[in-house]
């Protein structure tokens, strides 16, 4: 697989994942097609601002959308934080493609963007997450409120810029 960033012609197979009641359990709801519109053009943004954002997730062999993954700039309490996040069509779930996804963005915060530390966050209810950012080398930070539910909040530090 491979990332690259999103593109307004990529709505319609983003869709698939945004708008699928079950892929976005975890949301307030399923995105609806301006949503999805105004979730692109936020990435897109976040590409000119930060250098990065959430990218689209593609298969090589086929060149099969599949969702998306990245490093957006999120509020958690009163910091802003790189996170590390991902949208996986649900025909595509357990087969490893989210963590391999997660830890690329991950190697690249460290490698290439040289944060200090990232961070995933999740409601309490969503333990795949949680999974995968264990299997990326996160652990438990806090847990905090936020959308009005119980969020765990895990981090990864980046041992290259600690000072000992």
């Amino acid at each position: 697989m491979y990332l690259r960033e999103l593109k307004i012609s990529d709505k319609y197979e983003l869709s698939k994942v945004l708008s699928d009641p079950e892929a976005m359990q975890f949301y307030p709801q399923p995105f609806n097609e301006e949503k999805v519109h105004q979730w692109i053009k936020w990435n897109l943004e976040n590409y000119k601002k930060y250098k990065h954002g959430l990218w689209a997730l593609i298969l090589k062999e086929d060149d099969k959308f599949i969702g998306d993954c990245g490093i957006t700039m999120q509020t958690i309490e009163t910091e802003i934080v790189p996170e590390i996040g991902f949208h996986i069509n649900k025909d595509y779930w357990n087969k490893g493609y989210a963590t391999e996804a997660a830890l690329a963005c991950k190697e690249y915060a460290f490698n290439v963007l040289r944060y200090p530390s990232v961070f995933s966050y999740s409601t309490i209810k969503n333990v795949p997450s949680q999974k995968v950012a264990e299997k990326i080398g996160m652990q438990v930070y806090k847990f905090i409120e936020k959308n009005n539910e119980r969020q765990i909040v895990q981090v990864a530090y980046n041992t290259a810029t600690l000072n000992f």
